[in-house]
């Protein structure tokens, strides 16, 4: 895994939701290990990701799968991540379900 995406990002911003619910169960957050292994933490969704590095042309971005949680209920589904400058800009796709884009910013 590339070394910028490594470690914790608030999430600031989602299209579908708003900061309150973004927080609801702790701060909103997405974790990348150097392994490609993670976690996404918002409103009451708790997943595991698994991440890989892809190009589309030019650009550069992670791609991932989530497995977890919402309300207790399962959920699944994918996503993708890309940096510019000191933002991370992404589009989580629950599967048969919401998609909603998203900015975080590096905490740790």
């Amino acid at each position: 895994m590339k070394k910028d995406y490594i470690g914790t990002w608030k999430i600031k911003e989602m299209d579908m939701w708003d900061e309150d619910y973004i927080d609801l169960m702790g701060t909103g957050q997405i974790k990348i290990g150097k392994d490609g292994i993670g976690s996404i933490r918002f409103g009451a969704v708790q997943a595991t990701l698994g991440c890989k590095t892809a190009h589309i042309g030019e650009e550069e971005r992670i791609e991932f799968t989530f497995e977890g949680s919402d309300e207790g209920d399962q959920c699944s589904g994918r996503g993708w991540m890309k940096i510019s400058r000191s933002e991370m800009n992404g589009r989580i796709f629950f599967h048969l379900g919401d998609d909603s884009g998203f900015k975080a910013i590096k905490s740790k």
